[in-house]
């Protein structure tokens, strides 16, 4: 298959660039299954979250079967399987951030911005994840928005700090 080949299955089309990335990738493999993840990692980048028909294009792509694609895309929890907004909340939820506030942060989260934990706002903003730690126990409460963190966050100074993501 020539570089300039679409891959397109059941009206899904990877990008001409996704594929130019996912080719790069898999010369990196001796086993093309290793590339999944990378290929998996380069259609959220483009797109935002992997869509159903991505899998089957995926695996077409690196000559495996559809069924293996999906079962990366399924183990790992950073592999979007719905659209996700345009930024990512993802509050801790371990035992530290509990008791350093973690509910209030939640309760002020759903109050003001209608977002519980795997929910995406409504202007598609943002999108709220739990996760088990970030590692940051020091300085709990913790959240991450992107991939930035902060610790000591205050249930007074959350609408700011979102303010700086639009």
């Amino acid at each position: 298959m020539s570089q300039t080949d679409l891959i397109q299955t059941d009206r899904f089309v990877l990008s001409a660039a996704e594929q130019a990335a996912i080719e790069h990738e898999r010369e990196h493999y001796e086993d093309p299954r290793a590339a999944s993840i990378e290929a998996l990692k380069i259609v959220q980048q483009q797109r935002g979250w992997v869509p159903d028909g991505a899998i089957a294009a995926i695996g077409e792509l690196l000559g495996i079967p559809a069924s293996d694609v999906e079962g990366v895309a399924t183990f790992y929890s950073q592999i979007f399987r719905q659209p996700v907004g345009r930024h990512l909340i993802r509050v801790c939820d371990s035992m530290t951030c509990y008791v350093a506030g973690h509910e209030a942060l939640l309760a002020h989260l759903a109050r003001r911005h209608g977002l519980t934990p795997g929910q995406t706002s409504g202007d598609g903003r943002f999108t709220l994840l739990p996760v088990c730690c970030l590692g940051n126990c020091d300085k709990a409460p913790a959240l991450m928005i992107d991939e930035q963190t902060f610790g000591e966050v205050a249930v007074e100074h959350l609408d700011a700090l979102l303010e700086a993501f639009e």
